[in-house]
């Protein structure tokens, strides 16, 4: 068996780069999982209970064993939700997967309207992020210090107040 901190490189590695991680062997604990992946172990087990991962596999005493291909699943749900995907369209997209190549129009349906919505959240945060651009270019260099300790001058008093 590999030395524990062996254990979580190879975890890590298997989250970082899962494409192509087809390896079905059961070798990750659910904690080198929490550490390499950034999920609680409570989330994993919700994945599983919910049917977003595989049952996963179990060792001799119970413990929850992963492979490679459940840290693939993984980073890639992992990226769904950090795109704000919600559970139910995730859950939706892996039954479509389970239930074979002939649901490949519908998956990528589904992953084209997320991405047609993240596109659009993107857009309103570069929007948002030009409007406090201007905002600190409005306020300028920082305040001058005033003569008297704890002070400092204001450049804009007037202009500050009206313009928020």
């Amino acid at each position: 068996m590999a030395e524990p901190e062996q254990g979580t490189a190879q975890c890590v590695r298997a989250v970082a780069e899962p494409v192509g991680a087809s390896d079905l062997t059961a070798r990750h604990s659910i904690g080198e999982v929490a550490a390499a992946s950034g999920l609680s172990a409570h989330t994993l087990r919700w994945y599983e209970r919910i049917g977003l991962l595989e049952p996963v596999d179990r060792s001799h005493a119970g413990q929850r064993r992963y492979s490679d291909a459940d840290l693939a699943r993984l980073a890639f749900l992992t990226k769904l939700r950090l795109t704000g995907m919600p559970v139910a369209d995730m859950v939706r997209y892996v039954e479509l997967l389970r239930a074979g190549d002939g649901t490949r129009a519908e998956r990528r349906e589904l992953l084209v309207a997320h991405r047609a919505e993240v596109r659009q959240r993107l857009a309103d945060l570069h929007a948002t992020l030009a409007v406090i651009d201007l905002k600190i270019e409005h306020y300028g260099t920082p305040p001058l210090p005033a003569d008297g300790p704890g002070e400092t001058r204001d450049q804009h008093p007037a202009q500050d107040r009206k313009s928020a």
